[in-house]
């Protein structure tokens, strides 16, 4: 808890009237309820040195102007790792009246720490008791009103993808923020933990010590005998800190003396026992769990049968994405052929004339927005809505816990699928999603692994290749074989990189019918993600090809590429230099390809099949889908991880693309012999 505020939530502490936080466990539709609150203007901060994220945004309910901190899923906030390091730190930095705690109606017990634990901090507490529909689904009554007086905060039921009670829930904590004479509730546990809480704070009141970051002293004397490592560094850099520690040191032995074991474990066992006793009174169950929910469960997650489903399921992904992708791909490209290409022609050359600078400008503009329209709408756009299904379904939490065994072998752990699944869309938000996992080891093996996952852009070279002039078989190999080569390479860098895996802690929930309006929200998050990173890119990339090709230096990266492109991987020279420039923008790759084949070969190679062979055709894929993504993937590297890292890793990607690239041609030849 040490440095200042980051600026972006300085500012939003300093600008706005209201400010809540947004708390939660991961899983339990605080995302959700983030969304409808604020909807658009999301800004994300990032403290120095982390990678979990706090997002902020603004909103306005009625006549009020409100700021909500959208915290990093955690189960608790202290300094065990970094989601609960910065979930504490924006909370301190940003002070906000209120924190907004989303506790899973279905997990109550488990749900309840958090909030318990911002009330041992001192924070003013509302409770959105999400997920009610659910609960009442599987026999489960919560009587909101009792846990209330119990807790001494307020508790709203919510049903978040639907927007029910949320409303309520903001008009609730603008009341509570207005409320600021009245002190928060706070729990009280066993005599033993309370008398020794009262005894330190009694002392550190007495002494005069000055409070680090605006905390009650109750909250200080707490975190002391909870051992909270920032805590006892701000102790100890005082000039006083012995005497702190040594006030510390007695209450914590009058904790430990009457249980047989340290006082941090006794104050989680209490915080732990209460959360228990809370929900345990104010539940109760009219009927049993529906039993299909559980056999469907058991069927998904049990080895026998939940491979063959994951199986059925991707193929079903990647058929639907093949086919809507292609469908919406031709008639997307079609109209933008026959009406906006020939008015931004015009127009560019109006403007410019028809020189070298018309030109490239025309491949920046029209050529790249119009390969935006032909990969990112129709393969991205697909991608992001069924993977909105399977997430909102709960499918994805299934398929973490079936391939967490598998995932270990790789260094990984079963949630790092669920980015490696969202690396079939696109590569970038992909690997900002590996901040789910834990450390460091973790999310460089994670991120190399979605590296060499084929995005929608190498899908599209691989659907407009290998399946058009070679056949269906012959693309499915190319995934067959990524997928096998993407697995040995994590078994070897989990090998070679020093550390070891963390286990897999996720709650397990329910199958449910996704939400149409979540879905669609979902959807529309992620895609504008993908707009905002890649479209700078894409048209800038293409500028960059447009000025490359048109004053004719192109051509003069063909002569040092001929022993790799031509004698290795048996490959046209204008091939080579597709590979080289479609790191730029990989849905231009064959595009590129059959521009620079008929500036070289004439019109008889408007045609891929015209110049190159099936052989030829596929090695060029495989090739093209294994290394380096694009550029935007190795800045979003670079940005993750350093770029050091970044660097090594697309540095490992070529080598492993030419080297899979010479066998495959040595071996197409000898079985064509």
């Amino acid at each position: 808890m040490v440095g200042g505020c980051h600026r972006e939530i300085a500012g939003w502490k300093k600008e706005l009237p209201w400010r809540f936080a947004l708390a939660g466990n991961p899983n339990v539709g605080k995302s959700s309820v983030f969304n409808w609150l604020t909807g658009m203007g999301v800004v994300t901060a990032n403290y120095p040195g982390k990678t979990v994220e706090v997002q902020l945004a603004t909103t306005r309910f009625k006549d009020d102007e409100i700021g909500i901190m959208d915290l990093p899923g955690t189960y608790a906030v202290g300094s065990a790792s970094e989601d609960q390091w910065v979930a504490r730190r924006a909370l301190l930095d940003g002070a906000p009246e209120v924190v907004l705690v989303v506790v899973d109606a279905t997990r109550l017990e488990r749900n309840l720490y958090l909030p318990l634990q911002l009330l041992d901090l001192g924070f003013r507490v509302v409770i959105a008791l999400n997920l009610v529909d659910e609960a009442w689904r599987e026999g489960l009554r919560i009587d909101h009103l009792r846990l209330a007086r119990l807790l001494g905060v307020p508790v709203v039921p919510t049903v978040a993808v639907r927007g029910q009670g949320l409303d309520r829930l903001v008009e609730v904590a603008l009341r509570e923020a207005r409320a600021a004479g009245v002190p928060p509730a706070a729990p009280r546990y066993g005599w033993d933990v309370e008398d020794a809480v009262a005894a330190l704070a009694d002392r550190l009141a007495k002494a005069g010590v000055e409070l680090p970051w605006g905390l009650p002293v109750r909250a200080v004397a707490i975190l002391l005998l909870e051992e909270d490592d920032e805590t006892l560094a701000w102790a100890r850099g005082r000039p006083d800190g012995e005497e702190i520690l040594g006030h510390a040191r007695p209450a914590a032995a009058s904790i430990a003396e009457g249980h047989d074991e340290p006082a941090p474990i006794r104050l989680a066992r209490a915080r732990h026992g209460l959360a228990g006793e809370l929900a345990a009174k104010v539940k109760t169950r009219v009927r049993a769990p529906s039993p299909a929910r559980d056999r469907f469960w058991r069927l998904a997650t049990a080895p026998a049968t939940g491979f063959p489903l994951l199986v059925l399921v991707l193929a079903g992904l990647f058929a639907g994405l093949f086919w809507v992708g292609d469908l919406l791909s031709t008639l997307l490209g079609g109209l933008w052929e026959a009406w906006a290409s020939p008015a931004i022609g015009a127009g560019i050359g109006l403007v410019l004339g028809e020189g070298v600078a018309a030109r490239s400008v025309r491949w920046g503009v029209d050529a790249g927005v119009n390969a935006a329209l032909a990969v990112g709408i129709p393969y991205v756009l697909t991608f992001y809505l069924i993977l909105s299904v399977l997430e909102d379904s709960g499918y994805l939490n299934a398929v973490a816990f079936l391939t967490d065994p598998f995932m270990h072998r790789l260094g990984l752990h079963g949630r790092a699928v669920i980015p490696l699944v969202a690396g079939a869309g696109c590569n970038v938000p992909a690997i900002m999603g590996t901040r789910v996992l834990v450390t460091l080891r973790e999310r460089i093996l994670a991120s190399t692994l979605v590296c060499l996952m084929p995005c929608s852009a190498r899908t599209a070279v691989i659907a407009g290749a290998v399946a058009k002039y070679v056949g269906w078989e012959a693309a499915v190999l190319i995934y067959l074989l990524v997928a096998g080569l993407g697995f040995g390479a994590g078994a070897w860098l989990n090998r070679v990189i020093p550390g070891r895996s963390t286990g897999l802690v996720m709650e397990m929930f329910p199958f449910r019918a996704p939400s149409v309006r979540t879905m669609l929200k979902q959807t529309w998050y992620r895609f504008k993600g993908f707009v905002w990173v890649a479209t700078p890119v894409v048209l800038a990339g293409s500028f960059v090809l447009g000025v490359i090709y048109e004053t004719g230096l192109v051509w003069a990266f063909t002569a040092p590429l001929r022993p790799i492109v031509e004698g290795w991987l048996g490959l046209p020279g204008v091939a080579g230099l597709t590979l080289i420039f479609a790191v730029l923008r990989k849905e231009l790759a064959l595009q590129l390809l059959l521009t620079l084949a008929i500036a070289q070969h004439g019109a008889g190679a408007s045609d891929l099949g015209q110049f190159m062979d099936r052989g030829q055709i596929f090695t060029y894929a495989l090739v093209n889908t294994l290394y380096i993504p694009c550029i935007a993937t190795v800045a979003v590297l670079a940005r993750e991880l350093g770029w050091r890292r970044a660097l090594l890793i697309s540095g490992f990607t070529i080598a492993l693309a030419l080297l899979v690239g010479g066998i495959a041609h040595r071996l197409i030849a000898l079985l064509a012999r």
